[in-house]
């Protein structure tokens, strides 16, 4: 009988030459090339074990992140809102515009965060619009083509 050839794919890629490598085997003796101290030298912090220092340290002196100076300002008051815009919402079957309808067709990705309706493009009908928010150029268009807005 024939010998079945195996088919190349992604699940039996072998690795190329030169790919893997032994890891470096520290403290081994001198042959090794790492022996005795293991690469880290005779003596001092960073020889010991859990000899390190944060991130940051600068052996005593005064650190750059507490030199520099801090600017600007975080309002933690700030509303931030998944935007939706009125020439996206053609893709409505209906005319209902609410978070959860959105949700649905994928023009938001998070239920939790509250979404307000940008008026760039044009309106094709009257939306009724419930549980959103509205720019003034947004509510304008919808209220001229016939729709409502109830926040």
């Amino acid at each position: 009988m024939a010998e079945k050839k195996q088919q190349l794919g992604l699940h039996n890629l072998p690795a190329p030459r030169g790919a893997t490598k032994e890891p470096k085997r520290k403290g081994r003796g001198p042959g090794s090339g790492l022996g005795k101290t293991a690469g880290r030298g005779h003596k001092g912090q960073r020889s010991r074990a859990s000899g390190n220092v944060r991130p940051g340290f600068e052996g005593g002196q005064m650190p750059l992140i507490r030199r520099v100076p801090k600017r600007g300002f975080h309002n933690p008051a700030r509303v931030a809102y998944q935007v939706v815009n009125l020439r996206d919402l053609s893709r409505l079957t209906d005319a209902e515009v609410n978070p959860a309808r959105l949700l649905e067709l994928g023009l938001v990705s998070r239920p939790a965060v509250p979404v307000k309706i940008l008026g760039v493009g044009e309106v094709d009908r009257a939306y009724t619009v419930t549980g959103c928010s509205c720019s003034a150029a947004a509510r304008a268009k919808i209220e001229q083509a016939g729709g409502r807005i109830d926040e």
